[in-house]
């Protein structure tokens, strides 16, 4: 498991633990960074899922300001979703991207709603549905953060969101309030 960033600012390449699919199978990351210059961290972290063994980046969304969500004082995030395609297992990329935040310096206890380095999340993971102590899929919070579907709809507006809808119709439902796309 990588546990640095290299000289070039990339996590270097892990091979997953576990068998990997005989697919490849689509999922979409949530990234968010609100420290350390956040727009310089999010593309850091496009990098560092590049490096992914086994995954390959497809598209990114633009880069969108966000107000901080929760009662916590902190500074506004740059946010943005990349979408992969890959041959891990869900679990094999949750760890795969806990990997890469630790590399970044995000330390494993954190507050909630609080500031953070990297936070990368899998929001749609193919076809699954399901609710884990680890992972819950879709993300729980997709359809009611803006930070999360209007990036989403950049890259994937006709993507069904297993159980919940079509991006742009989840879209749609929400508002912009406080988001500014960069």
């Amino acid at each position: 498991m990588a546990d640095a960033v290299g000289a070039d600012g990339v996590v270097p390449r892990a091979r997953p633990d576990g068998p990997l699919m005989d697919f490849w199978q689509p999922a979409y990351i949530g990234v968010g960074s609100n420290l350390n210059d956040p727009r310089s961290q999010v593309l850091r972290a496009f990098g560092s899922l590049a490096e992914i063994s086994d995954t390959r980046v497809v598209l990114v969304s633009r880069l969108y300001s966000s107000q901080p969500a929760g009662p916590v004082a902190q500074p506004d995030f740059v946010n943005a979703v990349a979408g992969v395609i890959t041959r891990l297992s869900a679990e094999a990329l949750l760890v795969q991207l806990r990997a890469i935040e630790s590399a970044f310096g995000r330390p494993d206890r954190h507050e909630k709603w609080g500031p953070r380095v990297i936070d990368l999340d899998i929001l749609v993971f193919g076809r699954e549905r399901r609710t884990g102590p680890d992972l819950t899929l879709p993300h729980p919070g997709v359809v009611e953060r803006n930070f999360v579907l209007y990036p989403l709809a950049d890259i994937a507006p006709d993507l069904e969101v297993p159980g919940l809808g079509r991006v742009a119709g989840l879209k749609g439902r929400i508002a912009s309030t406080g988001l500014r796309a960069l």
